[in-house]
Protein backbone atom coordinates (compact mmCIF):
# COMPACT_ATOMS: atom_id res chain seq x y z
CA UNK A 1 0.00 0.00 0.00
CA UNK A 2 2.98 2.46 0.40
CA UNK A 3 3.25 3.10 -3.18
CA UNK A 4 -0.35 4.16 -3.81
CA UNK A 5 -0.35 8.28 -3.75
CA UNK A 6 -3.31 9.41 -1.05
CA UNK A 7 -3.10 13.44 -0.83
CA UNK A 8 -3.25 15.63 -4.02
CA UNK A 9 -4.02 19.39 -4.35
CA UNK A 10 -6.93 21.45 -5.51
CA UNK A 11 -4.74 22.13 -8.94
CA UNK A 12 -4.16 18.18 -9.14
CA UNK A 13 -8.23 17.57 -9.17
CA UNK A 14 -7.76 20.19 -11.42
CA UNK A 15 -5.40 18.12 -13.99
CA UNK A 16 -6.72 15.18 -13.17
CA UNK A 17 -10.62 15.66 -13.77
CA UNK A 18 -10.56 19.30 -16.17
CA UNK A 19 -12.89 20.96 -13.27
CA UNK A 20 -11.39 24.25 -12.79
CA UNK A 21 -9.56 25.12 -9.03
CA UNK A 22 -12.28 27.73 -9.07
CA UNK A 23 -15.44 25.77 -10.10
CA UNK A 24 -14.32 23.04 -7.34
CA UNK A 25 -14.23 25.87 -4.54
CA UNK A 26 -17.20 26.94 -4.94
CA UNK A 27 -18.71 23.66 -5.03
CA UNK A 28 -17.37 22.78 -1.84
CA UNK A 29 -18.88 25.98 -0.81
CA UNK A 30 -22.27 26.12 -2.25
CA UNK A 31 -22.77 22.09 -2.25
CA UNK A 32 -20.74 21.24 0.54
CA UNK A 33 -19.45 18.67 -2.27
CA UNK A 34 -15.91 17.49 -1.19
CA UNK A 35 -14.55 18.61 2.50
CA UNK A 36 -10.55 18.85 2.23
CA UNK A 37 -8.47 19.14 4.80
CA UNK A 38 -6.33 21.84 5.23
CA UNK A 39 -2.61 22.71 6.50
CA UNK A 40 -1.74 25.19 9.24
CA UNK A 41 -1.55 27.57 6.11
CA UNK A 42 -4.98 27.15 5.30
CA UNK A 43 -3.94 25.10 1.70
CA UNK A 44 -6.43 22.40 1.26
CA UNK A 45 -5.62 18.83 0.71
CA UNK A 46 -8.17 16.12 -0.56
CA UNK A 47 -8.06 12.43 -0.28
CA UNK A 48 -8.22 9.56 -3.10
CA UNK A 49 -11.81 9.27 -2.16
CA UNK A 50 -12.07 13.21 -2.91
CA UNK A 51 -10.47 12.50 -6.46
CA UNK A 52 -12.81 9.42 -6.87
CA UNK A 53 -15.73 11.33 -5.79
CA UNK A 54 -15.09 14.43 -8.23
CA UNK A 55 -14.39 11.88 -11.50
CA UNK A 56 -17.45 10.50 -10.59
CA UNK A 57 -18.77 14.29 -10.22
CA UNK A 58 -17.65 15.16 -13.36
CA UNK A 59 -18.49 12.24 -15.53
CA UNK A 60 -22.30 12.95 -14.76
CA UNK A 61 -22.45 16.39 -14.44
CA UNK A 62 -19.98 16.07 -18.44
CA UNK A 63 -23.41 13.63 -19.07
CA UNK A 64 -26.08 16.12 -18.81
CA UNK A 65 -26.70 16.19 -14.75
CA UNK A 66 -26.80 19.46 -13.41
CA UNK A 67 -24.40 19.99 -10.18
CA UNK A 68 -27.19 21.06 -8.50
CA UNK A 69 -29.21 16.96 -9.29
CA UNK A 70 -25.55 15.80 -7.76
CA UNK A 71 -25.03 17.61 -4.81
CA UNK A 72 -28.65 16.14 -4.04
CA UNK A 73 -27.73 12.83 -4.10
CA UNK A 74 -26.22 10.53 -1.19
CA UNK A 75 -22.72 9.62 -0.98
CA UNK A 76 -23.49 6.42 -2.23
CA UNK A 77 -26.26 6.93 -4.87
CA UNK A 78 -23.06 8.66 -6.71
CA UNK A 79 -20.98 5.86 -8.50
CA UNK A 80 -24.28 4.11 -8.19
CA UNK A 81 -26.00 6.69 -11.17
CA UNK A 82 -22.56 6.62 -12.75
CA UNK A 83 -22.72 2.92 -13.45
CA UNK A 84 -26.34 3.66 -14.58
CA UNK A 85 -25.00 6.30 -17.50
CA UNK A 86 -22.21 4.52 -18.36
CA UNK A 87 -24.36 1.62 -19.19
CA UNK A 88 -26.01 3.65 -21.82
CA UNK A 89 -23.76 6.82 -22.38
CA UNK A 90 -20.05 7.31 -23.85
CA UNK A 91 -18.29 4.43 -22.05
CA UNK A 92 -14.88 6.08 -22.93
CA UNK A 93 -15.57 8.92 -20.48
CA UNK A 94 -16.16 6.54 -17.24
CA UNK A 95 -13.30 3.74 -18.83
CA UNK A 96 -11.03 6.93 -18.74
CA UNK A 97 -11.76 7.77 -15.31
CA UNK A 98 -11.42 4.16 -14.33
CA UNK A 99 -7.56 3.87 -16.19
CA UNK A 100 -6.92 7.50 -13.99
CA UNK A 101 -7.68 5.77 -10.95
CA UNK A 102 -6.27 2.58 -11.75
CA UNK A 103 -2.73 4.57 -12.96
CA UNK A 104 -3.04 6.76 -9.85
CA UNK A 105 -2.95 3.62 -7.51
CA UNK A 106 -0.67 1.46 -9.96
CA UNK A 107 -3.93 -0.65 -9.60
CA UNK A 108 -3.35 -3.76 -12.52
CA UNK A 109 -6.47 -5.37 -11.91
CA UNK A 110 -8.13 -2.09 -12.33
CA UNK A 111 -7.11 -1.74 -15.59
CA UNK A 112 -7.63 -5.71 -16.82
CA UNK A 113 -11.09 -5.17 -15.63
CA UNK A 114 -11.99 -1.50 -17.05
CA UNK A 115 -10.42 -2.75 -20.93
CA UNK A 116 -12.08 -6.15 -20.71
CA UNK A 117 -15.38 -4.17 -20.07
CA UNK A 118 -14.49 -2.22 -23.09
CA UNK A 119 -14.14 -5.38 -24.93
CA UNK A 120 -17.76 -6.20 -24.80
CA UNK A 121 -18.62 -3.53 -27.10
CA UNK A 122 -15.51 -2.32 -28.91
CA UNK A 123 -12.73 -3.84 -30.99
CA UNK A 124 -9.33 -3.28 -29.91
CA UNK A 125 -8.21 -0.56 -32.81
CA UNK A 126 -11.71 1.31 -31.33
CA UNK A 127 -10.56 1.15 -27.92
CA UNK A 128 -6.99 2.57 -28.82
CA UNK A 129 -8.22 5.61 -30.76
CA UNK A 130 -11.85 6.54 -28.71
CA UNK A 131 -9.37 5.47 -25.10
CA UNK A 132 -6.01 4.82 -25.04
CA UNK A 133 -4.81 7.93 -27.20
CA UNK A 134 -6.90 10.44 -25.66
CA UNK A 135 -5.63 9.05 -22.54
CA UNK A 136 -2.13 8.89 -23.37
CA UNK A 137 -2.51 12.61 -24.55
CA UNK A 138 -3.33 13.88 -21.19
CA UNK A 139 -1.53 11.80 -19.30
CA UNK A 140 1.84 13.28 -21.19
CA UNK A 141 0.23 16.93 -19.84
CA UNK A 142 -0.69 15.59 -16.22
CA UNK A 143 3.19 14.58 -16.67
CA UNK A 144 4.29 17.75 -17.88
CA UNK A 145 2.29 19.97 -14.67
CA UNK A 146 3.89 17.41 -12.41
CA UNK A 147 0.78 16.16 -11.49
CA UNK A 148 1.83 12.49 -11.90
CA UNK A 149 5.17 11.29 -11.85
CA UNK A 150 7.02 9.24 -14.35
CA UNK A 151 6.56 5.88 -12.50
CA UNK A 152 2.99 6.27 -13.04
CA UNK A 153 3.26 7.34 -16.73
CA UNK A 154 5.15 4.03 -17.45
CA UNK A 155 2.41 2.27 -15.68
CA UNK A 156 0.01 3.51 -17.88
CA UNK A 157 1.99 3.30 -21.40
CA UNK A 158 3.44 -0.60 -20.39
CA UNK A 159 -0.08 -2.01 -19.77
CA UNK A 160 -1.46 -0.12 -23.42
CA UNK A 161 1.71 -1.47 -25.10
CA UNK A 162 1.14 -5.04 -24.03
CA UNK A 163 -2.46 -5.06 -24.98
CA UNK A 164 -1.15 -4.28 -28.74
CA UNK A 165 1.61 -6.75 -28.27
CA UNK A 166 -0.93 -9.27 -27.54
CA UNK A 167 -3.08 -8.24 -30.15
CA UNK A 168 -0.37 -8.07 -32.79
CA UNK A 169 0.35 -11.68 -31.82
CA UNK A 170 -2.96 -12.73 -32.68
CA UNK A 171 -2.25 -11.89 -35.84
CA UNK A 172 0.78 -13.52 -37.08
CA UNK A 173 -1.41 -16.84 -38.05
CA UNK A 174 -2.16 -14.26 -41.04
CA UNK A 175 -0.61 -14.30 -43.95
CA UNK A 176 1.01 -10.75 -45.29
CA UNK A 177 -1.10 -10.28 -48.65
CA UNK A 178 0.72 -10.79 -51.71
CA UNK A 179 2.56 -8.04 -52.65
CA UNK A 180 5.79 -6.98 -52.71
CA UNK A 181 5.35 -3.87 -50.63
CA UNK A 182 7.30 -4.44 -47.23
CA UNK A 183 6.23 -1.46 -44.50
CA UNK A 184 9.57 -1.01 -42.44
CA UNK A 185 8.59 0.66 -38.96
CA UNK A 186 11.43 2.53 -37.39
CA UNK A 187 12.16 5.58 -34.48
CA UNK A 188 14.82 8.06 -35.09
CA UNK A 189 18.35 7.70 -32.84
CA UNK A 190 17.26 9.16 -29.23
CA UNK A 191 13.54 8.53 -29.95
CA UNK A 192 12.17 5.85 -27.15
CA UNK A 193 8.16 6.79 -27.65
CA UNK A 194 7.01 3.83 -29.35
CA UNK A 195 3.83 3.33 -28.56
CA UNK A 196 1.89 4.80 -31.92
CA UNK A 197 4.26 3.26 -33.70
CA UNK A 198 3.23 0.01 -32.21
CA UNK A 199 -0.25 -0.04 -33.05
CA UNK A 200 0.64 1.23 -36.54
CA UNK A 201 2.30 -2.14 -37.18
CA UNK A 202 -0.67 -3.37 -35.55
CA UNK A 203 -3.21 -1.64 -38.17
CA UNK A 204 -0.72 -2.75 -40.81
CA UNK A 205 -0.69 -6.35 -39.72
CA UNK A 206 -4.37 -6.69 -39.64
CA UNK A 207 -4.80 -5.77 -43.20
CA UNK A 208 -2.49 -8.18 -44.29
CA UNK A 209 0.96 -6.53 -45.07
CA UNK A 210 4.13 -7.16 -44.50
CA UNK A 211 5.75 -5.52 -42.05
CA UNK A 212 8.91 -5.19 -40.40
CA UNK A 213 9.25 -3.88 -37.02
CA UNK A 214 12.73 -2.35 -35.71
CA UNK A 215 11.36 -0.05 -33.38
CA UNK A 216 13.47 2.66 -31.08
CA UNK A 217 16.50 4.95 -31.59
CA UNK A 218 17.58 3.36 -35.09
CA UNK A 219 20.35 4.71 -36.70
CA UNK A 220 19.29 6.29 -40.44
CA UNK A 221 22.43 4.57 -41.84
CA UNK A 222 21.05 1.41 -40.48
CA UNK A 223 18.27 1.25 -42.59
CA UNK A 224 20.44 1.12 -45.78
CA UNK A 225 20.94 -3.00 -44.82
CA UNK A 226 16.78 -3.33 -45.93
CA UNK A 227 17.46 -1.75 -49.66
CA UNK A 228 19.22 -5.52 -50.25
CA UNK A 229 16.29 -7.58 -49.18
CA UNK A 230 12.96 -6.06 -50.48
CA UNK A 231 12.09 -4.36 -53.86
CA UNK A 232 9.63 -1.72 -52.35
CA UNK A 233 10.08 -0.15 -49.14
CA UNK A 234 7.74 2.01 -47.11
CA UNK A 235 9.48 3.44 -44.50
CA UNK A 236 7.51 4.98 -41.32
CA UNK A 237 8.42 6.37 -38.04
CA UNK A 238 6.94 8.85 -35.77
CA UNK A 239 8.79 11.78 -34.23
CA UNK A 240 7.43 12.56 -30.47
CA UNK A 241 10.62 13.61 -28.90
CA UNK A 242 13.18 13.88 -31.27
CA UNK A 243 14.80 14.92 -33.42
CA UNK A 244 15.03 18.17 -32.41
CA UNK A 245 12.52 20.89 -34.28
CA UNK A 246 15.30 22.61 -35.92
CA UNK A 247 17.15 19.25 -37.05
CA UNK A 248 14.43 17.53 -38.38
CA UNK A 249 14.63 19.28 -42.25
CA UNK A 250 17.94 17.96 -42.26
CA UNK A 251 16.81 14.92 -41.15
CA UNK A 252 14.34 14.20 -43.56
CA UNK A 253 16.66 15.73 -46.36
CA UNK A 254 19.94 13.23 -45.31
CA UNK A 255 16.79 10.66 -45.27
CA UNK A 256 15.96 11.23 -49.30
CA UNK A 257 19.56 11.43 -50.12
CA UNK A 258 20.20 8.38 -48.42
CA UNK A 259 17.17 5.91 -48.39
CA UNK A 260 15.01 6.88 -50.71
CA UNK A 261 16.85 7.23 -54.32
CA UNK A 262 16.02 3.69 -55.13
CA UNK A 263 12.68 3.22 -56.77
CA UNK A 264 9.89 2.27 -55.05
CA UNK A 265 11.07 3.37 -51.56
CA UNK A 266 9.09 6.47 -49.54
CA UNK A 267 9.13 7.43 -45.88
CA UNK A 268 5.93 8.21 -43.86
CA UNK A 269 6.33 10.37 -40.67
CA UNK A 270 4.04 11.68 -37.60
CA UNK A 271 4.05 12.60 -34.27
CA UNK A 272 4.15 16.16 -32.72
CA UNK A 273 7.31 17.18 -33.72
CA UNK A 274 6.45 18.02 -37.00
CA UNK A 275 3.49 19.90 -35.69
CA UNK A 276 4.93 23.47 -37.24
CA UNK A 277 7.29 21.47 -39.75
CA UNK A 278 6.88 23.73 -43.31
CA UNK A 279 5.67 20.99 -45.60
CA UNK A 280 5.92 22.94 -49.05
CA UNK A 281 9.57 22.10 -49.09
CA UNK A 282 8.87 18.41 -48.72
CA UNK A 283 11.27 16.22 -50.74
CA UNK A 284 8.89 14.20 -53.35
CA UNK A 285 8.82 10.70 -51.97
CA UNK A 286 7.97 11.84 -48.68
CA UNK A 287 4.77 12.11 -46.48
CA UNK A 288 3.55 13.70 -43.04
CA UNK A 289 0.38 12.94 -41.53
CA UNK A 290 -1.62 14.26 -38.73
CA UNK A 291 -3.09 11.42 -37.20
CA UNK A 292 -2.30 7.55 -37.21
CA UNK A 293 -5.74 7.08 -38.18
CA UNK A 294 -4.89 9.62 -41.54
CA UNK A 295 -2.00 7.54 -42.54
CA UNK A 296 -3.67 4.21 -41.83
CA UNK A 297 -6.23 5.10 -44.34
CA UNK A 298 -4.32 6.27 -46.78
CA UNK A 299 -2.43 3.12 -47.41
Amino acid sequence: MNNIRVNFSIKDLENLTGIKAHTIRIWEKRYNLLSPNRSDTNIRNYSLASLQKLLNISYLNNNGLKISKVANLKEEEIPIKVREIASRAKVEDHAMNALKMAMINFDQVLFYSTYNNLLETKTFSEIFYTVFLPLLNEIGLLWQTNTITPAHEHFLSIHIKQKILLNTERLQILEPKPVSKTFVLFLPDNEIHDIGLLFINYQLRSKGYHTIFLGESVPMESLTDLLEFFEEITFISYFTVYPPEQEIPDYINKFSEVLLDKENTNLLLLGKKLSDLNITNLPQKVSIFNSIENLVKDL
